[in-house]
Protein backbone atom coordinates (compact mmCIF):
# COMPACT_ATOMS: atom_id res chain seq x y z
CA UNK A 1 0.00 0.00 0.00
CA UNK A 2 1.37 3.40 -1.01
CA UNK A 3 1.17 6.03 1.72
CA UNK A 4 1.33 9.80 1.48
CA UNK A 5 3.94 11.66 3.57
CA UNK A 6 1.32 12.80 6.06
CA UNK A 7 -0.03 9.27 6.39
CA UNK A 8 3.48 8.03 7.17
CA UNK A 9 3.89 10.71 9.86
CA UNK A 10 0.60 9.71 11.48
CA UNK A 11 1.55 6.05 11.49
CA UNK A 12 4.77 7.02 13.26
CA UNK A 13 2.68 8.84 15.89
CA UNK A 14 0.45 5.78 16.20
CA UNK A 15 3.44 3.59 16.96
CA UNK A 16 4.80 6.08 19.52
CA UNK A 17 1.44 6.11 21.30
CA UNK A 18 1.61 2.35 21.61
CA UNK A 19 5.18 2.55 22.89
CA UNK A 20 3.89 4.86 25.64
CA UNK A 21 1.38 2.18 26.63
CA UNK A 22 -1.59 4.09 25.19
CA UNK A 23 -4.09 2.00 23.21
CA UNK A 24 -5.11 4.23 20.28
CA UNK A 25 -8.24 2.12 19.66
CA UNK A 26 -9.62 1.11 23.09
CA UNK A 27 -12.47 -1.41 23.22
CA UNK A 28 -14.25 -0.32 26.40
CA UNK A 29 -17.31 1.93 26.43
CA UNK A 30 -16.62 5.64 26.89
CA UNK A 31 -19.56 7.07 28.79
CA UNK A 32 -20.40 10.71 28.09
CA UNK A 33 -22.57 12.89 30.32
CA UNK A 34 -23.60 15.60 27.87
CA UNK A 35 -23.49 16.77 24.28
CA UNK A 36 -21.93 20.01 23.09
CA UNK A 37 -25.30 21.37 21.99
CA UNK A 38 -26.78 20.71 25.44
CA UNK A 39 -23.96 22.68 27.06
CA UNK A 40 -23.97 25.62 24.66
CA UNK A 41 -27.76 25.99 24.71
CA UNK A 42 -28.08 25.49 28.47
CA UNK A 43 -24.86 27.03 29.79
CA UNK A 44 -26.35 28.26 33.07
CA UNK A 45 -27.19 24.69 34.09
CA UNK A 46 -23.68 23.45 33.25
CA UNK A 47 -21.47 26.33 34.42
CA UNK A 48 -18.90 25.10 36.92
CA UNK A 49 -20.08 21.51 36.54
CA UNK A 50 -17.96 18.57 35.44
CA UNK A 51 -18.84 17.02 32.08
CA UNK A 52 -17.52 14.14 30.00
CA UNK A 53 -17.52 14.67 26.25
CA UNK A 54 -16.30 12.74 23.22
CA UNK A 55 -15.71 13.86 19.67
CA UNK A 56 -13.22 14.74 16.98
CA UNK A 57 -10.44 17.31 17.48
CA UNK A 58 -10.90 19.84 14.67
CA UNK A 59 -8.22 22.41 15.51
CA UNK A 60 -5.46 23.11 18.02
CA UNK A 61 -3.58 26.25 19.12
CA UNK A 62 -0.49 25.39 21.16
CA UNK A 63 0.78 28.13 23.47
CA UNK A 64 3.40 26.85 25.90
CA UNK A 65 1.96 25.30 29.03
CA UNK A 66 -1.63 26.01 27.99
CA UNK A 67 -3.36 25.39 24.68
CA UNK A 68 -6.77 25.51 23.05
CA UNK A 69 -8.45 22.92 20.86
CA UNK A 70 -11.84 22.58 19.19
CA UNK A 71 -13.93 19.47 19.77
CA UNK A 72 -16.74 18.45 17.43
CA UNK A 73 -19.42 15.92 18.30
CA UNK A 74 -22.66 15.02 16.48
CA UNK A 75 -24.41 18.08 17.94
CA UNK A 76 -21.88 20.89 17.43
CA UNK A 77 -18.45 22.35 18.24
CA UNK A 78 -16.87 23.64 21.43
CA UNK A 79 -13.57 25.07 22.60
CA UNK A 80 -11.37 23.06 24.95
CA UNK A 81 -8.83 24.65 27.29
CA UNK A 82 -5.88 22.29 27.84
CA UNK A 83 -3.43 23.09 30.63
CA UNK A 84 -0.28 21.02 31.12
CA UNK A 85 -0.65 20.90 34.88
CA UNK A 86 -4.27 19.70 34.65
CA UNK A 87 -3.87 16.71 32.30
CA UNK A 88 -0.34 15.83 33.42
CA UNK A 89 2.15 16.92 36.08
CA UNK A 90 5.41 18.83 36.17
CA UNK A 91 7.17 15.58 37.14
CA UNK A 92 5.62 13.65 34.22
CA UNK A 93 4.36 16.03 31.52
CA UNK A 94 4.07 13.23 28.92
CA UNK A 95 0.32 13.53 28.34
CA UNK A 96 0.61 17.21 27.51
CA UNK A 97 4.10 17.70 26.07
CA UNK A 98 4.23 14.47 24.07
CA UNK A 99 0.74 13.09 23.53
CA UNK A 100 -1.34 16.26 23.12
CA UNK A 101 1.29 18.51 21.52
CA UNK A 102 3.12 16.00 19.30
CA UNK A 103 1.27 12.71 18.82
CA UNK A 104 -2.32 13.87 18.50
CA UNK A 105 -3.45 15.23 15.13
CA UNK A 106 -6.38 17.14 13.71
CA UNK A 107 -9.12 14.57 13.15
CA UNK A 108 -8.26 12.32 16.09
CA UNK A 109 -11.21 11.21 18.21
CA UNK A 110 -10.76 11.91 21.91
CA UNK A 111 -12.69 11.80 25.16
CA UNK A 112 -12.35 14.57 27.74
CA UNK A 113 -13.42 15.19 31.30
CA UNK A 114 -13.47 18.76 32.54
CA UNK A 115 -15.29 21.75 33.96
CA UNK A 116 -17.54 24.06 31.95
CA UNK A 117 -16.65 27.74 32.07
CA UNK A 118 -16.70 30.90 29.99
CA UNK A 119 -13.51 32.62 28.81
CA UNK A 120 -12.82 36.33 29.30
CA UNK A 121 -14.12 36.98 25.79
CA UNK A 122 -17.32 35.07 26.56
CA UNK A 123 -16.68 31.78 24.74
CA UNK A 124 -18.19 28.70 26.36
CA UNK A 125 -15.37 26.20 26.96
CA UNK A 126 -14.34 23.15 28.96
CA UNK A 127 -11.25 23.20 31.18
CA UNK A 128 -9.84 19.72 30.59
CA UNK A 129 -8.82 17.59 33.60
CA UNK A 130 -8.41 14.29 31.77
CA UNK A 131 -7.86 13.35 28.14
CA UNK A 132 -8.40 9.89 26.57
CA UNK A 133 -7.36 8.81 23.08
CA UNK A 134 -10.34 6.99 21.52
CA UNK A 135 -9.32 6.64 17.86
CA UNK A 136 -6.16 7.72 16.08
CA UNK A 137 -6.83 9.20 12.64
CA UNK A 138 -4.35 7.97 10.03
CA UNK A 139 -5.41 10.29 7.21
CA UNK A 140 -5.33 14.10 7.45
CA UNK A 141 -8.56 16.04 7.12
CA UNK A 142 -8.81 18.97 4.72
CA UNK A 143 -7.84 22.11 6.64
CA UNK A 144 -10.87 24.39 6.26
CA UNK A 145 -10.54 27.82 7.86
CA UNK A 146 -12.96 30.67 8.52
CA UNK A 147 -11.50 34.15 9.00
CA UNK A 148 -12.75 36.94 11.26
CA UNK A 149 -15.12 38.15 8.52
CA UNK A 150 -16.71 34.73 8.19
CA UNK A 151 -15.02 33.98 4.86
CA UNK A 152 -14.14 30.31 4.33
CA UNK A 153 -10.68 29.43 3.02
CA UNK A 154 -9.45 26.11 1.59
CA UNK A 155 -12.97 24.68 1.66
CA UNK A 156 -13.44 21.00 0.87
CA UNK A 157 -15.59 21.89 -2.12
CA UNK A 158 -14.44 19.72 -5.03
CA UNK A 159 -17.66 17.86 -5.79
CA UNK A 160 -16.03 14.66 -7.02
CA UNK A 161 -14.00 14.33 -3.82
CA UNK A 162 -16.99 15.30 -1.68
CA UNK A 163 -19.16 12.57 -3.20
CA UNK A 164 -16.41 9.92 -3.12
CA UNK A 165 -15.44 10.71 0.47
CA UNK A 166 -18.80 11.67 1.93
CA UNK A 167 -17.51 10.78 5.41
CA UNK A 168 -14.93 13.59 5.09
CA UNK A 169 -17.54 15.93 3.59
CA UNK A 170 -19.78 15.37 6.63
CA UNK A 171 -16.90 16.01 9.04
CA UNK A 172 -15.69 19.32 7.59
CA UNK A 173 -18.84 20.77 5.97
CA UNK A 174 -21.50 21.21 8.65
CA UNK A 175 -24.21 22.28 6.16
CA UNK A 176 -23.99 18.88 4.42
CA UNK A 177 -25.06 17.11 7.59
CA UNK A 178 -28.05 19.45 7.86
CA UNK A 179 -29.20 18.34 4.40
CA UNK A 180 -29.36 14.71 5.47
CA UNK A 181 -31.01 15.54 8.78
CA UNK A 182 -33.71 17.30 6.76
CA UNK A 183 -34.00 14.27 4.50
CA UNK A 184 -34.98 12.18 7.51
CA UNK A 185 -37.42 14.89 8.64
CA UNK A 186 -39.07 14.74 5.20
CA UNK A 187 -39.54 10.96 5.21
CA UNK A 188 -40.69 11.01 8.85
CA UNK A 189 -43.23 13.73 8.03
CA UNK A 190 -44.55 11.66 5.13
CA UNK A 191 -44.72 8.47 7.23
CA UNK A 192 -46.58 10.28 10.02
CA UNK A 193 -49.06 11.70 7.51
CA UNK A 194 -49.86 8.21 6.17
CA UNK A 195 -49.75 6.40 9.50
CA UNK A 196 -52.16 8.91 11.05
CA UNK A 197 -54.63 7.88 8.33
CA UNK A 198 -54.17 4.19 9.03
CA UNK A 199 -52.21 3.41 5.85
CA UNK A 200 -49.92 0.38 6.02
CA UNK A 201 -46.21 0.56 5.20
CA UNK A 202 -45.10 -2.60 3.36
CA UNK A 203 -42.09 -4.13 1.61
CA UNK A 204 -42.09 -5.68 -1.86
CA UNK A 205 -39.39 -7.54 -3.85
CA UNK A 206 -36.33 -5.77 -5.24
CA UNK A 207 -35.36 -8.77 -7.36
CA UNK A 208 -38.16 -9.32 -9.85
CA UNK A 209 -38.73 -11.84 -12.67
CA UNK A 210 -40.32 -9.09 -14.79
CA UNK A 211 -39.33 -5.40 -14.50
CA UNK A 212 -42.83 -3.90 -14.47
CA UNK A 213 -44.55 -0.74 -13.36
CA UNK A 214 -42.63 1.79 -15.46
CA UNK A 215 -41.08 2.40 -18.86
CA UNK A 216 -37.34 2.15 -18.20
CA UNK A 217 -34.25 0.07 -18.98
CA UNK A 218 -33.57 -2.39 -16.12
CA UNK A 219 -30.45 -3.85 -14.56
CA UNK A 220 -30.25 -7.60 -15.21
CA UNK A 221 -28.72 -10.24 -12.94
CA UNK A 222 -28.81 -14.04 -12.73
CA UNK A 223 -30.02 -16.35 -9.98
CA UNK A 224 -27.65 -19.33 -9.97
CA UNK A 225 -29.77 -21.75 -7.91
CA UNK A 226 -32.88 -21.18 -10.03
CA UNK A 227 -30.86 -20.69 -13.23
CA UNK A 228 -33.01 -17.75 -14.31
CA UNK A 229 -32.56 -14.05 -15.08
CA UNK A 230 -33.82 -11.53 -12.55
CA UNK A 231 -34.16 -7.76 -12.72
CA UNK A 232 -33.56 -5.05 -10.14
CA UNK A 233 -36.92 -3.36 -9.82
CA UNK A 234 -37.61 -0.25 -11.83
CA UNK A 235 -40.83 0.33 -9.86
CA UNK A 236 -42.87 -1.39 -7.14
CA UNK A 237 -46.27 -0.41 -8.52
CA UNK A 238 -47.53 -3.80 -9.69
CA UNK A 239 -46.72 -5.52 -6.38
CA UNK A 240 -48.47 -2.83 -4.34
CA UNK A 241 -51.57 -3.16 -6.52
CA UNK A 242 -51.50 -6.92 -5.94
CA UNK A 243 -51.83 -6.07 -2.23
CA UNK A 244 -54.89 -3.92 -2.98
CA UNK A 245 -56.35 -6.94 -4.79
CA UNK A 246 -55.54 -8.97 -1.65
CA UNK A 247 -57.74 -6.76 0.52
CA UNK A 248 -55.59 -3.94 1.91
CA UNK A 249 -57.31 -0.57 1.52
CA UNK A 250 -54.16 1.58 1.58
CA UNK A 251 -50.50 0.57 1.30
CA UNK A 252 -47.31 2.55 0.81
CA UNK A 253 -43.60 1.82 0.45
CA UNK A 254 -40.36 3.77 0.40
CA UNK A 255 -38.81 1.90 -2.49
CA UNK A 256 -35.22 1.68 -3.71
CA UNK A 257 -35.56 1.51 -7.51
CA UNK A 258 -32.88 0.99 -10.15
CA UNK A 259 -32.76 2.11 -13.78
CA UNK A 260 -29.89 1.33 -16.13
CA UNK A 261 -29.96 4.72 -17.81
CA UNK A 262 -27.99 7.96 -17.94
CA UNK A 263 -26.56 9.86 -14.97
CA UNK A 264 -26.75 13.62 -14.56
CA UNK A 265 -27.44 16.27 -11.92
CA UNK A 266 -31.01 15.04 -11.43
CA UNK A 267 -30.70 11.29 -12.11
CA UNK A 268 -28.87 8.50 -10.29
CA UNK A 269 -29.18 4.83 -11.31
CA UNK A 270 -30.30 3.99 -7.75
CA UNK A 271 -32.99 6.25 -6.32
CA UNK A 272 -35.80 6.35 -3.77
CA UNK A 273 -39.50 6.62 -4.56
CA UNK A 274 -42.48 6.59 -2.22
CA UNK A 275 -45.47 4.87 -3.80
CA UNK A 276 -48.96 4.94 -2.24
CA UNK A 277 -52.14 3.12 -3.33
CA UNK A 278 -55.55 3.81 -1.79
CA UNK A 279 -58.67 1.84 -2.68
CA UNK A 280 -61.96 3.51 -3.63
CA UNK A 281 -60.24 6.80 -4.55
CA UNK A 282 -59.52 8.56 -7.87
CA UNK A 283 -56.93 10.99 -9.19
CA UNK A 284 -58.97 14.04 -8.15
CA UNK A 285 -58.87 12.84 -4.54
CA UNK A 286 -55.16 12.14 -4.93
CA UNK A 287 -54.48 15.73 -6.08
CA UNK A 288 -56.21 17.06 -2.96
CA UNK A 289 -54.25 14.66 -0.75
CA UNK A 290 -50.93 15.53 -2.42
CA UNK A 291 -51.44 19.26 -1.82
CA UNK A 292 -52.10 18.61 1.86
CA UNK A 293 -49.11 16.24 2.16
CA UNK A 294 -46.54 18.54 0.53
CA UNK A 295 -47.67 21.60 2.47
CA UNK A 296 -47.22 19.61 5.69
CA UNK A 297 -43.77 18.36 4.66
CA UNK A 298 -42.59 21.89 3.82
CA UNK A 299 -43.74 23.22 7.19
CA UNK A 300 -42.34 20.24 9.14
CA UNK A 301 -38.97 20.55 7.37
CA UNK A 302 -38.46 24.31 7.07
CA UNK A 303 -41.09 25.86 9.32
CA UNK A 304 -42.92 27.43 6.35
CA UNK A 305 -44.73 26.46 3.16
CA UNK A 306 -42.50 28.92 1.26
CA UNK A 307 -39.31 27.27 -0.02
CA UNK A 308 -36.36 28.83 -1.83
CA UNK A 309 -35.28 26.67 -4.78
CA UNK A 310 -32.37 28.26 -6.62
CA UNK A 311 -33.52 31.72 -7.69
CA UNK A 312 -37.20 30.85 -7.27
CA UNK A 313 -39.42 31.24 -4.25
CA UNK A 314 -41.82 28.30 -4.43
CA UNK A 315 -45.00 28.08 -2.37
CA UNK A 316 -46.30 24.64 -1.38
CA UNK A 317 -49.43 26.23 0.07
CA UNK A 318 -52.53 24.51 -1.34
CA UNK A 319 -54.30 24.59 -3.76
CA UNK A 320 -52.21 24.08 -6.93
CA UNK A 321 -53.29 24.86 -10.52
CA UNK A 322 -54.50 21.94 -12.68
CA UNK A 323 -53.65 22.08 -16.40
CA UNK A 324 -54.39 19.31 -18.97
CA UNK A 325 -51.19 18.29 -20.80
CA UNK A 326 -52.58 18.87 -24.30
CA UNK A 327 -53.75 22.33 -23.21
CA UNK A 328 -50.26 23.07 -21.85
CA UNK A 329 -48.69 22.07 -25.19
CA UNK A 330 -51.19 24.25 -27.06
CA UNK A 331 -50.48 27.23 -24.80
CA UNK A 332 -46.69 27.01 -25.09
CA UNK A 333 -46.24 25.83 -28.71
CA UNK A 334 -49.33 27.13 -30.46
CA UNK A 335 -50.15 23.62 -31.76
CA UNK A 336 -53.25 21.62 -30.90
CA UNK A 337 -52.01 18.02 -31.01
CA UNK A 338 -55.18 16.40 -29.68
CA UNK A 339 -56.31 13.50 -31.86
CA UNK A 340 -53.39 13.69 -34.33
CA UNK A 341 -52.09 10.57 -36.03
CA UNK A 342 -48.52 9.43 -35.44
CA UNK A 343 -47.23 10.80 -38.79
CA UNK A 344 -48.92 14.19 -38.26
CA UNK A 345 -47.46 14.50 -34.78
CA UNK A 346 -43.99 13.59 -36.05
CA UNK A 347 -44.17 16.43 -38.59
CA UNK A 348 -45.09 18.98 -35.90
CA UNK A 349 -42.31 17.76 -33.60
CA UNK A 350 -39.71 18.21 -36.32
CA UNK A 351 -41.15 21.60 -37.29
CA UNK A 352 -40.56 22.99 -33.78
CA UNK A 353 -37.15 21.38 -33.33
CA UNK A 354 -37.98 18.19 -31.42
CA UNK A 355 -35.79 15.25 -32.41
CA UNK A 356 -37.95 12.19 -33.15
CA UNK A 357 -37.45 8.89 -34.96
CA UNK A 358 -39.58 6.09 -36.36
CA UNK A 359 -39.41 4.01 -33.16
CA UNK A 360 -41.31 6.68 -31.20
CA UNK A 361 -45.06 6.33 -30.83
CA UNK A 362 -47.61 9.05 -30.07
CA UNK A 363 -47.07 8.82 -26.32
CA UNK A 364 -43.31 9.23 -26.47
CA UNK A 365 -43.54 12.16 -28.90
CA UNK A 366 -46.05 14.00 -26.68
CA UNK A 367 -43.77 13.33 -23.75
CA UNK A 368 -40.87 14.90 -25.70
CA UNK A 369 -43.02 17.88 -26.73
CA UNK A 370 -44.06 18.65 -23.17
CA UNK A 371 -40.60 17.97 -21.77
CA UNK A 372 -38.81 20.24 -24.25
CA UNK A 373 -41.30 23.09 -24.63
CA UNK A 374 -43.43 23.23 -21.49
CA UNK A 375 -42.08 21.46 -18.42
CA UNK A 376 -39.43 24.03 -17.45
CA UNK A 377 -42.05 26.82 -17.39
CA UNK A 378 -43.98 25.42 -14.42
CA UNK A 379 -42.12 26.79 -11.41
CA UNK A 380 -44.92 26.86 -8.84
CA UNK A 381 -46.48 23.46 -8.02
CA UNK A 382 -48.84 22.59 -10.90
CA UNK A 383 -50.76 19.41 -11.69
CA UNK A 384 -50.42 18.49 -15.38
CA UNK A 385 -53.40 16.23 -16.04
CA UNK A 386 -55.24 13.99 -18.50
CA UNK A 387 -52.45 12.33 -20.45
CA UNK A 388 -53.11 10.52 -23.76
CA UNK A 389 -53.72 6.78 -23.42
CA UNK A 390 -50.53 5.96 -25.37
CA UNK A 391 -48.44 7.55 -22.59
CA UNK A 392 -50.13 5.73 -19.71
CA UNK A 393 -50.45 1.93 -20.07
CA UNK A 394 -51.36 1.43 -16.39
CA UNK A 395 -53.91 4.25 -16.11
CA UNK A 396 -57.71 4.17 -16.21
CA UNK A 397 -59.38 5.63 -19.27
CA UNK A 398 -60.71 9.15 -18.73
CA UNK A 399 -64.36 9.14 -17.70
CA UNK A 400 -65.37 11.72 -20.36
CA UNK A 401 -62.73 11.28 -23.13
CA UNK A 402 -61.69 7.74 -24.14
CA UNK A 403 -58.52 9.04 -25.86
CA UNK A 404 -57.18 10.31 -22.52
CA UNK A 405 -56.40 8.83 -19.11
CA UNK A 406 -56.97 9.93 -15.54
CA UNK A 407 -53.36 10.73 -14.76
CA UNK A 408 -51.45 13.69 -13.40
CA UNK A 409 -47.83 14.66 -12.96
CA UNK A 410 -46.93 17.31 -10.40
CA UNK A 411 -44.45 19.86 -11.74
CA UNK A 412 -42.34 21.91 -9.32
CA UNK A 413 -39.53 24.27 -10.31
CA UNK A 414 -39.70 22.99 -13.88
CA UNK A 415 -39.29 19.31 -12.90
CA UNK A 416 -41.60 16.34 -12.32
CA UNK A 417 -42.00 15.57 -8.62
CA UNK A 418 -44.90 13.11 -8.61
CA UNK A 419 -46.85 10.86 -10.97
CA UNK A 420 -50.34 9.57 -10.14
CA UNK A 421 -53.30 7.74 -11.70
CA UNK A 422 -56.78 6.55 -11.30
CA UNK A 423 -55.47 3.01 -11.59
CA UNK A 424 -56.55 0.76 -14.45
CA UNK A 425 -58.43 -2.18 -12.96
CA UNK A 426 -60.01 -3.65 -16.10
CA UNK A 427 -57.92 -6.80 -16.79
CA UNK A 428 -58.96 -7.02 -20.46
CA UNK A 429 -58.05 -3.38 -21.10
CA UNK A 430 -54.80 -3.88 -19.18
CA UNK A 431 -53.80 -6.85 -21.37
CA UNK A 432 -54.46 -4.79 -24.51
CA UNK A 433 -52.33 -1.91 -23.16
CA UNK A 434 -49.47 -4.32 -22.40
CA UNK A 435 -49.74 -5.75 -25.92
CA UNK A 436 -49.50 -2.23 -27.36
CA UNK A 437 -46.30 -1.79 -25.33
CA UNK A 438 -44.99 -5.04 -26.80
CA UNK A 439 -45.46 -3.58 -30.30
CA UNK A 440 -43.32 -0.61 -29.27
CA UNK A 441 -40.61 -3.03 -28.11
CA UNK A 442 -40.71 -4.70 -31.52
CA UNK A 443 -40.21 -1.27 -33.12
CA UNK A 444 -37.01 -0.81 -31.08
CA UNK A 445 -38.20 1.02 -27.94
CA UNK A 446 -36.05 -0.57 -25.22
CA UNK A 447 -37.95 1.29 -22.48
CA UNK A 448 -41.41 -0.09 -23.32
CA UNK A 449 -43.12 -2.16 -20.59
CA UNK A 450 -42.99 -5.94 -20.33
CA UNK A 451 -46.20 -7.98 -20.15
CA UNK A 452 -46.71 -9.19 -16.57
CA UNK A 453 -49.07 -12.15 -16.88
CA UNK A 454 -49.31 -12.67 -13.11
CA UNK A 455 -50.37 -9.06 -12.58
CA UNK A 456 -53.14 -9.49 -15.17
CA UNK A 457 -54.17 -12.68 -13.35
CA UNK A 458 -54.37 -10.70 -10.11
CA UNK A 459 -56.59 -8.08 -11.77
CA UNK A 460 -58.87 -10.85 -13.00
CA UNK A 461 -59.69 -11.64 -9.36
CA UNK A 462 -60.91 -8.04 -9.09
CA UNK A 463 -59.18 -4.84 -7.88
CA UNK A 464 -61.36 -2.09 -6.40
CA UNK A 465 -61.23 1.41 -7.92
CA UNK A 466 -57.88 2.70 -6.73
CA UNK A 467 -55.69 5.77 -6.98
CA UNK A 468 -51.91 5.54 -6.76
CA UNK A 469 -49.04 7.98 -6.66
CA UNK A 470 -45.26 7.88 -6.84
CA UNK A 471 -43.22 10.73 -5.36
CA UNK A 472 -39.50 11.02 -6.05
CA UNK A 473 -37.95 11.32 -2.59
CA UNK A 474 -34.52 12.41 -3.84
CA UNK A 475 -36.00 15.24 -5.89
CA UNK A 476 -38.31 16.25 -3.06
CA UNK A 477 -35.29 16.50 -0.76
CA UNK A 478 -33.47 18.57 -3.41
CA UNK A 479 -36.39 21.02 -3.42
CA UNK A 480 -36.82 21.19 0.35
CA UNK A 481 -33.07 21.71 0.97
CA UNK A 482 -32.36 23.97 -2.04
CA UNK A 483 -29.85 21.62 -3.66
CA UNK A 484 -29.56 21.57 -7.45
CA UNK A 485 -27.80 18.19 -7.75
CA UNK A 486 -29.16 14.78 -6.74
CA UNK A 487 -25.62 13.83 -5.64
CA UNK A 488 -25.94 16.40 -2.83
CA UNK A 489 -28.93 14.60 -1.28
CA UNK A 490 -27.59 11.03 -1.58
CA UNK A 491 -25.05 9.90 1.00
CA UNK A 492 -23.14 7.81 -1.54
CA UNK A 493 -24.05 8.60 -5.17
CA UNK A 494 -22.82 6.36 -7.96
CA UNK A 495 -19.36 7.40 -9.23
CA UNK A 496 -16.92 6.35 -11.92
CA UNK A 497 -13.93 4.26 -10.75
CA UNK A 498 -11.38 6.37 -8.89
CA UNK A 499 -7.90 6.95 -10.27
CA UNK A 500 -5.04 6.30 -7.83
CA UNK A 501 -2.80 9.23 -6.93
CA UNK A 502 1.00 8.75 -7.11
CA UNK A 503 2.87 8.46 -3.80
CA UNK A 504 5.73 10.68 -2.62
CA UNK A 505 8.60 9.70 -0.32
CA UNK A 506 9.77 12.37 2.13
CA UNK A 507 12.94 12.69 4.17
CA UNK A 508 12.86 13.29 7.94
CA UNK A 509 13.23 17.08 7.62
CA UNK A 510 10.31 17.29 5.20
CA UNK A 511 8.19 15.21 7.55
CA UNK A 512 8.92 17.61 10.44
CA UNK A 513 7.90 20.69 8.45
CA UNK A 514 4.80 19.00 7.03
CA UNK A 515 3.74 17.99 10.54
CA UNK A 516 3.93 21.64 11.66
CA UNK A 517 1.96 22.77 8.60
CA UNK A 518 -0.76 20.24 9.28
CA UNK A 519 -1.35 21.91 12.64
CA UNK A 520 -0.81 25.55 11.59
CA UNK A 521 -1.39 26.62 8.01
CA UNK A 522 -0.82 29.21 6.68
CA UNK A 523 2.13 30.22 8.86
CA UNK A 524 4.77 32.94 8.51
CA UNK A 525 7.79 31.51 6.70
CA UNK A 526 10.26 32.66 9.36
CA UNK A 527 8.12 31.27 12.16
CA UNK A 528 7.87 27.91 10.38
CA UNK A 529 11.64 27.86 9.92
CA UNK A 530 12.17 28.61 13.62
CA UNK A 531 9.76 25.88 14.72
CA UNK A 532 11.44 23.35 12.44
CA UNK A 533 14.87 23.96 14.01
CA UNK A 534 16.58 23.36 10.65
CA UNK A 535 19.80 25.01 9.52
CA UNK A 536 19.64 27.46 6.62
CA UNK A 537 20.92 24.85 4.16
CA UNK A 538 18.55 22.15 5.32
CA UNK A 539 15.65 24.61 5.46
CA UNK A 540 16.11 25.71 1.85
CA UNK A 541 16.37 22.11 0.64
CA UNK A 542 13.32 21.04 2.67
CA UNK A 543 11.07 23.87 1.49
CA UNK A 544 12.07 23.30 -2.15
CA UNK A 545 11.27 19.59 -1.77
CA UNK A 546 7.80 20.23 -0.34
CA UNK A 547 6.90 22.78 -3.01
CA UNK A 548 8.27 20.52 -5.77
CA UNK A 549 6.02 17.68 -4.61
CA UNK A 550 3.10 20.13 -4.45
CA UNK A 551 2.64 19.52 -0.72
CA UNK A 552 3.22 23.12 0.33
CA UNK A 553 3.26 26.54 -1.29
CA UNK A 554 4.68 29.97 -0.44
CA UNK A 555 2.48 33.06 -0.74
CA UNK A 556 3.81 36.63 -0.81
CA UNK A 557 1.25 38.85 0.96
CA UNK A 558 1.20 42.38 2.35
CA UNK A 559 1.83 40.87 5.78
CA UNK A 560 4.87 38.89 4.65
CA UNK A 561 5.80 35.48 3.25
CA UNK A 562 3.46 32.70 4.34
CA UNK A 563 3.73 28.94 3.82
CA UNK A 564 0.59 26.82 3.62
CA UNK A 565 -0.21 23.17 3.09
CA UNK A 566 -1.66 22.25 -0.30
Amino acid sequence: MQLSPLEIIRRDSLQKLRELGINPYPAEEFKTTATIQEITSGFDAFEGKEVILAGRMMSRRIMGKASFAELKDASGRMQLYVNRDEISSEEDPTMYNTVFKKLLDIGDIIGVRGEVFKTKVGEISVNIKELTVLSKSLRPLPVVKTDADGKVHDAFSDNEQRYRRRYVDLIVNDHVKETFIKRTKITNSMRNFFNDRGYLEVETPILQPIPGGAAARPFITHHNALDMPLYLRIANELYLKRLIVGGFDAVYEFSKDFRNEGMDRTHNPEFTVMELYVAYKDYNWMMDMTEELLEKIAVDTNGTSEVQIGENNVSFKAPYPRVPILEAIKIHTGYDVAGLEETELRVICRKIGIEVDETMGIGKMIDELFGEKCEHLYIQPTFITDYPKEMSPLTKEHRTNPALTERFELMVNGKELANAYSELNDPIDQRERFEDQLKLTEKGDDEAMFIDQDFIRALEYGMPPTSGIGIGIDRLVMFMTNNSSIQDVLFFPQMKPEKKAPSVELNEDEKIVLKILETTSPILLNELKTQSGLSNKKWDKTLKGLTKHNLAKVNNTDEGLFVEIV
